[in-house]
């Protein structure tokens, strides 16, 4: 799969596509991509899927701080895993916002030499969204391409949206996330230094990197995998700001304590998925107390992971 950052590069050959966010690549978006892939694969032709970043709400809206479940990098990771040829990641800012419908399925046509463009329902994109569903049809009359709107997809007989996932992952429902994603929720990146405190007590814990803008579930503790080099290893993982110690960072940290395993970790990436949560933040009045809890959570953790495979 060729994951593209701009269309100057682009020259496909007669393209399905699909253009979205995609944020999450969740059970709904699977549904609708993995049908897309399939009959353009029949008819000989690539599967390609137009998405963005910034997430244009962040854009329009002048959101900051955490809002996204997956990065570009990921996303596509996840895109590729569906069979798609090309994914085409654009940066959307405000001159992009300010293109017409026309202008910007020119540039695509162009590029991709457009033959199917799949849309769900309530789909716009151009200057004020006036690139409705009639108006891509029409468009599509004059470029050569042929307009499909998906009907509207269900899991398990509800609508999911990213928005929705967000919004349990906030609250700490990582299960039910990850029943609407189609797999755990996770966070990947680079063990860092922390205050070393967990192996002063005998249970040592990676203080992952986690990107800025990624959403982290609410704070709390949890059962949990770890991913290193590809090995899955058993892991309890605490968010937050650990109350029962002083000086408490100002920003949730992600702790990830690794069941039987030995090594050092700084500097590597690590995926942490989570699979439950076990309970909230506590502050405990003894450092015994604490680690006495932790020790449960170990014990559960495993108890967990065991009957989830």
């Amino acid at each position: 799969m060729q994951h593209y950052r701009s269309l100057d590069p682009v020259s496909l050959n007669n393209a399905w596509l699909t253009i979205g966010s995609f944020d999450g690549v969740h059970r709904g978006h699977q549904i609708l991509i993995s049908r897309l892939v399939e009959q353009a694969h029949a008819a000989g032709d690539p599967a390609a899927v137009v998405t963005f970043f910034p997430h244009p709400v962040k854009v329009l809206r002048g959101l900051s701080g955490r809002y996204y479940l997956t990065g570009p990098e990921e996303r596509a990771r996840l895109l590729s895993a569906l069979g798609v040829d090309a994914v085409i990641t654009l940066t959307f800012d405000l001159e992009l916002a300010s293109q017409t419908a026309e202008t910007f399925m020119r540039n695509l046509a162009e590029h991709t030499r457009l033959r199917q463009l799949w849309i769900g329902p309530g789909f716009a994109l151009g200057k004020g969204r006036e690139g409705s569903a009639d108006r891509l049809r029409q468009l599509g009359e004059q470029m050569g391409y042929r307009l499909t709107v998906m009907e509207s997809v269900t899991v398990d007989g509800e609508m999911v949206s990213s928005s929705q996932i967000r919004h349990l992952l906030q609250q700490g429902q990582v299960r039910e996330a990850a029943r609407l994603l189609g797999r755990d929720y996770s966070l990947l990146g680079p063990v860092i230094p922390g205050d070393a405190r967990g192996r002063r007590i005998g249970i040592p814990t990676a203080n992952l990197g986690v990107w800025e803008e990624q959403i982290i579930p609410a704070n709390g503790v949890y059962a949990t995998r770890a991913v290193i080099d590809g090995e899955v290893i058993a892991s309890v993982t605490s968010v937050g700001v650990n109350p029962t110690f002083e000086n408490q960072p100002e920003n949730p940290r992600v702790e990830a304590h690794l069941l039987d395993f030995n090594g050092d970790l700084y500097g590597r990436q690590l995926e942490v998925q989570f699979v439950e949560r076990l309970r909230e933040e506590i502050r405990f009045s003894t450092v015994e107390a604490l680690v006495n809890q932790i020790q449960q959570d170990i014990h559960t953790t495993k108890e967990i992971l065991d009957h989830a495979r």
